[in-house]
């Protein structure tokens, strides 16, 4: 997913330069090693561009998130089992996470779940606030929650079902939730850092190292 404008970077971040290449490479690249295709989705304005990238596909997105999921599992062949759905702003995401969320999803535990995320646990206290003076309502349990990131792993007829309506969301584990699926998290991976703001840009330098995961 790579179909973004980047309001708050200022930029489409995902074609920024990260250690000699473009953001959205990186994760195609991780993609390409754990998956039998890639379906790359951006704005239209992109997609010549996109075309050197490495996906087997490039497709323009929607207006929103969900709405450029939906044009690019239009794409995906019919006879996949299983969808995945990462971020191009997580440009780090290593193989072995597509193939962590994969598996569960596989052989004859498979049946017992629709989707997989991965996800960091929060270290942070959460304050839940309130009012037009931002005054803490309450302290929130992190005893159960985590950060959940990119890819997530879906069985495809689920992931399409869960899109039929037309629904947006922040995430696609969010669809697959309202429509009654289980889903699973996985550990995340640490370095696995989403670009949000420019400043994330150099941690992002920083951790690939000039290198490849």
């Amino acid at each position: 997913m790579a179909g973004g404008s980047g309001s708050r970077f200022g930029r489409p971040k995902q074609f920024e330069s990260l250690a000699g290449r473009p953001v959205v490479e990186w994760s195609v690249a991780a993609a390409r090693k754990a998956t039998d295709g890639v379906v790359l989705v951006v704005p239209a304005s992109e997609e010549h561009r996109a075309r050197s990238l490495g996906a087997d596909v490039v497709v323009t997105g929607g207006e929103t998130r969900s709405a450029s999921v939906r044009c690019g599992l239009a794409r995906v062949p019919e006879q996949a089992d299983v969808v995945v759905v990462h971020d191009a702003a997580r440009p780090l995401a290593s193989p072995a996470l597509f193939a962590a969320v994969v598996a569960p999803l596989l052989g004859a535990h498979g049946q017992h779940v629709d989707g997989v995320v991965c996800g960091i646990a929060i270290a942070d206290t959460l304050k839940r606030v309130g009012g037009s003076g931002s005054i803490v309502m309450e302290t929130v349990d992190r005893t159960s929650l985590v950060a959940v990131q990119t890819p997530q792993a879906f069985r495809a007829s689920v992931l399409r079902r869960a899109h039929a309506a037309g629904g947006d969301a922040t995430d696609d584990a969010a669809l697959v939730e309202a429509i009654g699926g289980r889903v699973r998290v996985v550990p995340g991976e640490a370095h696995n850092v989403k670009l949000t703001v420019p400043s994330d840009l150099t941690l992002l330098e920083h951790l690939a190292g000039g290198g490849e995961w």
